[in-house]
């Protein structure tokens, strides 16, 4: 009897360290694949970072574009940019030419911010998204 306990010690002795080293082995590939997720995971975030970026960056510029042709005479584009001491500038402006456009020399005012308006419009769509984003929203350019 005691050399069967003697064999079925040995016995699970090899079954322990196969087991042991089975252990080991699949502790050393979920290491490896958490190191693989992590720098996955590191790439896809700062990808994410990036896209968010020039999204942002880009709705802002069509939406200032375009709110600057057809309506630039009001300054609204100024707001959308963060620039709120400029549009206010121009809404005053503009809103005092529709109150002297009676005597005639008003017009000229509205037409002067309208003009301002239609040129910063243009220039905001035919910049490329990153000069946008460095001049207007990084580099805090107010005007043209």
């Amino acid at each position: 009897m005691s050399e069967e306990t003697g064999n079925s010690e040995k016995k699970e002795g090899k079954g322990f360290e196969k087991a042991k080293e089975k252990a080991r082995e699949m502790g050393e590939e979920a290491k490896e694949a958490a190191g693989e997720f992590r720098e996955e995971a590191k790439k896809t975030a700062e990808e994410f970072k990036e896209g968010f970026k020039q999204a942002s960056g880009e709705n802002k510029k069509i939406l200032a574009g375009i709110l600057a042709i057809v309506v630039g005479w009001a300054g609204i584009h100024k707001f959308v940019l963060g620039y709120q001491k400029e549009g206010i500038i121009m809404l005053v402006i503009s809103v005092i030419g529709f109150v002297l456009s009676c005597i005639g020399i008003g017009i000229f005012l509205v037409w002067a911010t309208g003009l301002i308006g239609l040129i910063e419009g243009i220039i905001y769509l035919t910049k490329s998204d990153e000069d946008f984003y460095n001049t207007y929203q990084v580099g805090r350019k107010p005007w043209f």
